[in-house]
C-alpha cells in the first residue's frame, strides 16, 4: 500500500528531477496540476558569498502551494520532492540535507548511492525517501539502508539510465518488495502510465515531456529538440558524467562531436562539484519517449493530456 503522501494524486505520476531544467516554476506548476513535482537540490546554485538558493526555493515552493491549497481546498496541490545526489563528489550534501530537514521536505529522492543518514533525515522531519536504482541488487541495498520506496530506472529513461527492460526490472523487484515502486523509462503518455501499473509499478516517473513546457528552465533549442525528436535521436553514453545516460544526438553534434564516435568515461570520473557539469551543460539529456511530444505547452496542459489519455486507456482495457 502506498504511503498517504503518494495517495490521492490526480494521476499516479511523479515528475522526475531534471538537471538545470527543474526549478520552482516547473515544480509549482506540476504540483498545482496534481502530480508530484521535483527538482535536484544541486539546481539551486547561488553565487559566492550569497545565502543558499535552496533555502529560498523551498520557501517559495511551500508558500505558493500553501496559498493554492487555501484557495482551492477541494483541489489541493500534490506534494513536492527534492532530489539529493549522494555521490561523494557532492560537497554540498550535508548542507542541503540540513536545509531540506529544516523545511520538512515531504519526499526525498536519492541518486547515485544509498545513504542511511539521508533516509534518517527524511524520516526525522516526517518525510519519505525514494531511491532510484538500475538493477535488483541496488534495489535490495537501498531498502536495507532505510529507503521507503524504489524508482526503477529502466532502459529508455532520460539522463542517467539503466540498461534493463522495464519488464525484467519490475518483475525482479516485485518478487520480494511490496512497497512503493515507481517506474522510469520512456513514459510519455497516459497509456504508458497505465502500462507501468499493469506491470506492477505503483506510479510512473516522467521527465522528458516536461522539458517541452513553458515553465521548464530549458533553452528554446532544447525544448524544440524534444518536440522534433524521437527515439532514434537518443544516444547512450558514459562520456559526459562517468555514468551511462541518454542524450539528444543533435545537442552532441552542436557541441562539435560525432554521436556515433563517442568515447567512454570511467565511473571514477563522476564529479558533482560543478566543473564537469559546466563543461557539458550544452549536452542535453532526454528519454526515448519523446516521439509522443509534439508541442511546447504549459505543464498543467501536459498533465491534463496525461489524465485524459490515462482515463481513456483504462476504459479501453475494460473492452479487452
Amino acid at each position: 500500500m502506498l504511503p498517504p503522501i503518494l495517495q490521492n494524486l490526480r494521476i499516479p505520476v511523479v515528475a522526475s528531477p531534471m538537471f538545470i531544467v527543474s526549478g520552482p516554476e516547473l515544480v509549482i506548476a506540476q504540483c498545482k496540476a496534481g502530480v508530484v513535482g521535483s527538482f535536484p537540490a544541486l539546481n539551486a546554485r547561488e553565487g559566492d558569498g550569497e545565502p543558499p538558493l535552496l533555502d529560498a526555493w523551498l520557501t517559495r515552493i511551500s508558500e505558493e502551494l500553501d496559498r493554492h491549497n487555501q484557495a482551492n481546498p477541494d483541489q489541493p496541490a500534490a506534494p513536492f520532492a527534492v532530489n539529493q545526489i549522494v555521490h561523494r563528489s557532492n560537497a554540498r550534501l550535508e548542507r542541503d540535507i540540513e536545509i531540506c530537514h529544516r523545511h520538512k521536505v515531504p519526499i526525498w529522492i536519492t541518486s547515485l548511492g544509498a545513504r542511511p543518514e539521508v533516509n534518517a533525515a527524511a524520516h526525522d522531519c516526517g518525510g519519505i525517501a525514494l531511491h532510484d536504482v538500475i538493477n535488483n541488487v541496488f534495489a535490495k541495498k537501498a531498502i536495507e539502508k532505510g529507503a521507503d520506496g524504489l524508482i526503477a530506472v529502466a532502459a529508455g529513461a532520460g539522463g542517467h539510465a539503466g540498461p534493463q527492460s522495464p519488464f525484467a526490472l519490475v518483475q525482479e523487484i516485485r518478487e520480494w518488495f511490496d512497497g512503493p515502486l515507481l517506474l522510469s523509462g520512456a513514459i510519455a503518455t497516459g497509456r504508458a502510465v497505465l502500462a507501468a501499473q499493469v506491470m506492477g509499478a505503483d506510479l510512473a516517473y516522467i521527465g522528458s515531456p516536461f522539458i517541452a513546457t513553458t515553465e521548464a528552465n530549458a533553452q528554446p533549442d532544447y525544448k524544440q529538440m524534444i518536440v522534433d525528436g524521437g527515439a532514434m535521436d537518443i544516444v547512450t553514453s558514459s562520456l559526459f558524467t562517468g555514468v551511462s545516460g541518454n542524450y539528444l544526438a543533435p545537442s552532441i553534434r552542436a557541441a562539435g562531436m560525432d554521436p556515433a564516435q563517442l568515447g567512454a568515461a570511467d565511473a571514477e570520473a563522476m564529479d558533482f562539484g560543478g566543473a564537469k557539469t559546466k563543461a557539458w551543460s550544452q549536452i542535453w539529456g532526454s528519454g526515448q519517449g519523446i516521439g509522443a511530444v509534439r508541442d511546447i505547452i504549459p505543464a498543467a496542459e501536459r498533465v491534463e493530456r496525461l489524465v485524459t489519455e490515462y482515463r481513456q486507456a483504462k476504459t479501453d482495457m475494460t473492452r479487452l
